[in-house]
């Protein structure tokens, strides 16, 4: 129960990060009011194009099992055990994500995932949301939010106690901070030169899913690629990541039919004769930019705070943002078990301990694009996997790879979980490189080397102030 009575909290926007928090915060005796732009979406069809579905792992789990729903969410998910590498000629092999059973990733609906948090969110009688009502600026000082209510198109003005904002990456919050001249505040907002269109290959007509179901399948094309994760109809949701203006093939020079299946039969062939629909979904779906967002600070005093996606957007390529929204909210429950209603000291601390972690994410991400889109076809990269999943084998307790590290070690911090792996790399792809180790080498000698290798690159970066 919160102190002070029951205090009011204001949560802007109703998507993933902001339907947990209203449940978690309903859990512990607040009074939660939350007010969303978009239709209820349990109640209306999403708009095509964006991300139906979404990976999900243990640091995401981590927060269903704060909320007690790890069961309920565990029957949405599908089990992705590795990269399915699609090469130009169809042949495709299998990169596990881990040498341990155990570890895996999930493709989950986004909105079936939602519509969950919002139904059991709405179960306690102090959680209330509001639809169809757009944020259109805050003032901060005042701790009060003026929006527009879509169906009769009146403003309106609602208060509370704190205002915590997780309306995504084009936050009204975060630009009232920006455009309020109030505080120093500091903003960066940088783009990919690639977008992305969704595309989808449907269920066969019995039902059965087109291509293999456990795993996330990746066209990898050096400056470009494609990537499709199963979702439980059948269907798998296709994302083209293509540049809007560079190479033979870009967004800007597909402007005909003809051009669209050139392209797809000369890079995508096998993908192309299970997507008899991609020139509707192509024509259809909107072309979305790629971002990544930094600021700070998240909050102003105790009044109002920004979560998720509107206080740190990332790029999707290491499946982290849904995963380090919910952890926002983990983080943000064990700072508030410390500093209970007050607000501006829980705020606080819980900045200082999550946004070192949250801008290690963003790079991690990015550097995962390069990778997928490149680095996964590369044979030195292909050895180093290989030896990486060889050692999580043999030694599961000794040895985790970076994906490792950031995906299925939920205790450790993604800036820590960066440094480590980035160090790791470097090390084995260096004795490789060297020729000090290779696919046939002792795996306890590959382990010792690696370590010792690992541990004098952290220790030079300490050194040199990089860590």
């Amino acid at each position: 129960m919160a102190k002070n009575k029951q205090q009011n909290v204001l949560i802007i926007g109703a998507g993933l990060c902001g339907s947990l928090l209203a449940l978690r915060l309903g859990q512990r005796g607040y009074n939660v009011s939350v007010y969303e732009k978009r239709p209820d979406l349990r109640k209306t069809k999403l708009s095509a194009g964006r991300s139906i579905n979404l990976a999900f792992s243990d640091r995401g789990n981590k927060a269903m099992k704060l909320v007690g729903l790890e069961d309920k969410v565990k029957a949405l998910c599908i089990p992705m055990h590795g990269r399915m590498i699609h090469d130009k000629h169809g042949k495709t092999f299998q990169s596990n994500y881990s040498g341990r059973d155990h570890e895996f990733i999930n493709s989950i609906s986004r909105s079936g995932l939602n519509a969950l948090l919002l139904d059991e969110a709405e179960k306690h009688e102090n959680v209330n949301l509001y639809f169809n009502k757009e944020c259109l600026t805050v003032d901060f000082e005042q701790t009060t939010a003026l929006f527009l209510d879509e169906e009769n198109n009146k403003q309106f003005v609602e208060d509370a106690d704190t205002i915590i904002a997780t309306d995504g990456a084009g936050s009204a919050l975060r630009k009232s901070y920006y455009l309020g001249h109030k505080f120093l505040f500091s903003f960066s907002q940088n783009y990919l030169s690639h977008g992305y269109k969704e595309l989808s290959i449907l269920p066969q007509q019995n039902g059965d899913y087109r291509t293999y179901k456990n795993a996330l399948h990746i066209w990898p094309r050096g400056d470009f690629m494609m990537i499709a994760l199963p979702n439980l109809d059948g269907s798998f949701t296709v994302t083209l990541f293509l540049s809007y203006d560079e190479g033979k093939y870009c967004f800007n020079n597909l402007e005909t039919e003809e051009q669209v299946l050139e392209f797809f039969r000369e890079e995508f062939p096998d993908a192309l004769a299970m997507m008899p629909n991609l020139l509707d979904d192509f024509f259809n779906n909107p072309t979305a930019p790629l971002g990544t967002i930094k600021c700070s600070p998240w909050h102003y005093q105790g009044n109002t705070l920004l979560m998720g996606d509107a206080a740190h957007a990332i790029v999707p390529f290491y499946g982290q943002g849904m995963n380090a929204s919910f952890e926002d909210v983990v983080e943000f429950d064990m700072v508030l078990n410390n500093f209970n209603g007050d607000w501006k000291k829980t705020f606080e601390v819980y900045e200082k301990n999550r946004k070192k972690d949250t801008d290690a994410i963003a790079d991690l991400a990015i550097d995962n694009f390069h990778e997928m889109k490149d680095h996964v076809a590369n044979p030195i990269f292909q050895e180093k996997r290989h030896l990486e999943i060889a050692l999580e084998k043999a030694f599961p307790k000794d040895y985790a790879s970076k994906y490792s590290l950031v995906t299925f070690n939920e205790h450790i911090g993604y800036r820590e979980a960066m440094l480590r792996g980035r160090a790791q790399d470097k090390a084995i792809l260096n004795l490789l490189a060297d020729k000090e180790i290779d696919n046939h080498t002792d795996l306890k000698l590959v382990l010792e080397k690696v370590k010792k290798e690992t541990h004098a690159i952290l220790e030079d970066d300490r050194i040199a102030r990089l860590k």
